[in-house]
C-alpha cells in the first residue's frame, strides 16, 4: 500500500507507525445542575487557565510556533468569545456544553471566510478541546510519548502539538489533512521534520486507517508513504539515507547554478522582530534579502491603522538589519479574508474571490498611502535596497496604479505579486509597467486548480507542481527575459530544493523561503547547471498531472547525478 500526498522539505526516514488519539467526545446537552453563576466562575477559570498554559508552551517553544500559540491564547480571551458563553450558560447550558457550542459557532465562522482566517479555524477546535478538558479534568488528547523513535500519523496536528514534538522520538510525521501553507507543514519546514502532509492512499484511504506498529517510508521527495514496505524497500532507503550521511555539507554563501548563474536566495519573514523566521535568523542562514516581507502583523492584532511614525519604526529596524542588501516588502494583504474593521469589515460569501488584497487597499486608499509614506521614510533612513509590491494584482491598470502611487512617494522599485491566472496571462503588458514581479505560488496554484490550500479535502490539488501552475510560471518567465525583468519566487514552492531547480529554469531570476529552507535549496542549485535547469522544466511541463512532472524531474535529476 502507497499513500500520496505532498512532502515538506527532501528528507527521507522510516519507522513504525504511532497515531494520535482521537478527540474528546462532544459534551453532553444535559442541563446545568449547577445554576448559571457557578457554571460561568468554571468557565472563565477553564478559559484563563487555558490561556496561560498555551503562552506557557509558546515560551517553551520559541519562534514561529510562540507566535501561533500566543495567537492561540489571544483566541481563548476574545472577549465575543467569553460574550457567548455567558449568553449559553445563561440559556442553562453546563460550562463544557457552552464552550463546545461558542467555539463551534466561531469555528465555522472562520471557515467560511476562507484565507488567514480559515486557517485559523482548525485552531480553534484545538483550544475547545483544551478548555473542555480543563473542565473536565481529563489530560488533553496529544501526541504520543512512547520510550522509541516512531513515525506520527495525525489526522492533522494543531500548533500547541506541533511546537513541542520531542525530535528525538518524532522521525517523520504524516498527516491525511492540511496542505503545504498549513501550520503543520510549516512548523515541520522550521523544525526539519521528515513530513508528508494531505497523505491518503488510490482507493480513498487515509493515513489513520493505517495501524500503529505498521513500518511505513515517509519521502518527502515525492510525497509517498511506502506502507509495509519489503526487506530489499528497507535496504535501499538505508543505502539513500547512508549517501546523504555522506554529503559533504554545502557553506553558506550567494545561491547560484553549477554553470556560475546567480539565484539570489532570499527570506520570506513575517516580523522584524527576533524570532524564528526572524531578520537576525535569515541573516545567520545566509540569507541574501528578503524577498517577501509580510506587513500584516503591523495591522492584524489592531482596532485602527498603524500610524505612519509606528510603521516607520517597523520598516526602518527590517532595513537596518539587511544594510546594503535586497528587501522586498509587499504591502498590506488583506481584506474579507482577513477582517479589519478600519479596512474591510462588510461580510462576504466568498472573500477569496473578493474585496482583497490591492482591491481593498484602494478602496481605503489613505492606508496605502500611509503605508508608502512610511516605507520611504525608513528607505530614506537606510541604505538597504528597498523594493515594494502590491498583492493580488489581476489587471494591467491596477499595476498602473500602483507603481504610479509608490513613485509619487518616492520610492524608486515597484512591482506586483503575481497570484492569480489572469496577471501571469498578462504578464508582458504587467512587467511593461512594472519594475519586477515576484509569483506567490500559494495562491497561484489555488486559483489555477480551483482548490482552496486550508482544506485537507482538495489538499491533493494544492501542488505547485502541477503542469498547469508551472506553465503560468513559465509565461511570467518570458515575459521577464524580454523585458529584462527581475522575476522572484516567494511561495513555499521555493523551499521545495528540486521543485527550486524547476523554476529556474521557468526563468526565476531569484528565490525567497522560510530561512529553515535556504541551506537544502543552495545545495540543490549547485548540482545543476542552467541548461539542465531548463531541461528538468521542458519534462515537467511535459507531464499530465502533478505527480507525474515531480516522477519525470526526479528520474531526470538521478541519471544526471549518476552521470
Amino acid at each position: 500500500m502507497q499513500l500520496q500526498g505532498v512532502g515538506i522539505g527532501r528528507g527521507l526516514a522510516f519507522g513504525p507507525v504511532l497515531r494520535m488519539p482521537e478527540p474528546l467526545p462532544e459534551p453532553s446537552d444535559a442541563p446545568s445542575t449547577l445554576g448559571a453563576q457557578a457554571e460561568q466562575e468554571r468557565a472563565a477559570g477553564a478559559l484563563a487557565a487555558t490561556a496561560a498554559l498555551i503562552r506557557v508552551r509558546g515560551e517553551r517553544a520559541g519562534g514561529t510556533a510562540k507566535d501561533v500559540l500566543d495567537a492561540q491564547a489571544f483566541m481563548v480571551e476574545d472577549p465575543t468569545l467569553s460574550e457567548d458563553v455567558t449568553a449559553r450558560i445563561q440559556s442553562g447550558k453546563t460550562a463544557e456544553r457552552a464552550v463546545f457550542e461558542s467555539f463551534a459557532s466561531f469555528r465555522d465562522l472562520l471557515s467560511g471566510m476562507g484565507g488567514y482566517m480559515g486557517e485559523r479555524a482548525a485552531d480553534l477546535d484545538d483550544v475547545s478541546q483544551r478548555v473542555v478538558a480543563q473542565l473536565a479534568g481529563v489530560p488533553v488528547p496529544g501526541v504520543p510519548d512512547p520510550d522509541y523513535p516512531f513515525v506520527l500519523f495525525a489526522r492533522d496536528l494543531a500548533p500547541a502539538d506541533t511546537a513541542l514534538l520531542n525530535l528525538d522520538k518524532i522521525i517523520a510525521l504524516v498527516t491525511s489533512d492540511g496542505g503545504p501553507t498549513s501550520h503543520t507543514a510549516i512548523l515541520a519546514r522550521e523544525k526539519s521534520i521528515v513530513a508528508v502532509v494531505g497523505a491518503s492512499g488510490v482507493n480513498g484511504a487515509g493515513a489513520m486507517s493505517v495501524a500503529d506498529g505498521t513500518v511505513v517510508v515517509v519521502d518527502a521527495a515525492s510525497g509517498q508513504v511506502l506502507v509495509d514496505p519489503s526487506p530489499e524497500q528497507l535496504d535501499g532507503v538505508r543505502a539513500r539515507l547512508e549517501a546523504r550521511a555522506e554529503e559533504a555539507p554545502v557553506p553558506i554563501g550567494p545561491g547560484t547554478l553549477a554553470d556560475g548563474t546567480a539565484v539570489p536566495l532570499l527570506a520570506n519573514l513575517g516580523s522584524a522582530g527576533r524570532s524564528a523566521g526572524s531578520a537576525e535568523e535569515a541573516v545567520e542562514l545566509g540569507a541574501e534579502g528578503v524577498g517577501l516581507f509580510r506587513t500584516e502583523f503591523l495591522f492584524l492584532d489592531s482596532t485602527k491603522a498603524p500610524t505612519v511614525a509606528e510603521q516607520q519604526e517597523h520598516y526602518t529596524r527590517l532595513l537596518q538589519a539587511f544594510a546594503g542588501r535586497k528587501v522586498v516588502v509587499r504591502a498590506l494583504d488583506a481584506g474579507a479574508d482577513k477582517p479589519l474593521s478600519f479596512l474591510n469589515a462588510s461580510p462576504e460569501e466568498n472573500p477569496a474571490l473578493g474585496l482583497r488584497g490591492l482591491r481593498a487597499l484602494r478602496a481605503n486608499e489613505q492606508i496605502l498611502r500611509d503605508q508608502l509614506t512610511a516605507l520611504a521614510a525608513a528607505d530614506a533612513a537606510t541604505d538597504a535596497e528597498l523594493w515594494v509590491m502590491a498583492p493580488m494584482v489581476s489587471t494591467v491598470e491596477e499595476t498602473r496604479y500602483f507603481t504610479q502611487m509608490a513613485r509619487e512617494a518616492g520610492l524608486r522599485t515597484a512591482g506586483v505579486m503575481v497570484e492569480v491566472p489572469s496577471s501571469a496571462l498578462l504578464a508582458d503588458r504587467i512587467l511593461a509597467e512594472a519594475d519586477f514581479a515576484s509569483i506567490g505560488t500559494n495562491d497561484l496554484t489555488q486559483y489555477t486548480l480551483a482548490a482552496d490550500r486550508l482544506l485537507g479535502s482538495v489538499a491533493a490539488f494544492q501542488d505547485p507542481w502541477h503542469p498547469a501552475v508551472l506553465r503560468l510560471v513559465g509565461e511570467v518567465g518570458r515575459a521577464g527575459r524580454a523585458l529584462g525583468k527581475p522575476v522572484g519566487i516567494c511561495g513555499e514552492a521555493a523551499a521545495d530544493p528540486l521543485l527550486a531547480v524547476v523554476l529556474v529554469g521557468l526563468g526565476a531570476t531569484s528565490l525567497s523561503m522560510s530561512p529553515a529552507a535556504l541551506a537544502g535549496v543552495r545545495a540543490e542549485l549547485r548540482r545543476f547547471t542552467l541548461a539542465q535547469a531548463e531541461a528538468f522544466a521542458a519534462l515537467a511541463l511535459a507531464a499530465d498531472s502533478a505527480t507525474e512532472a515531480r516522477t519525470a524531474v526526479i528520474t531526470a535529476r538521478s541519471t544526471q547525478l549518476d552521470q
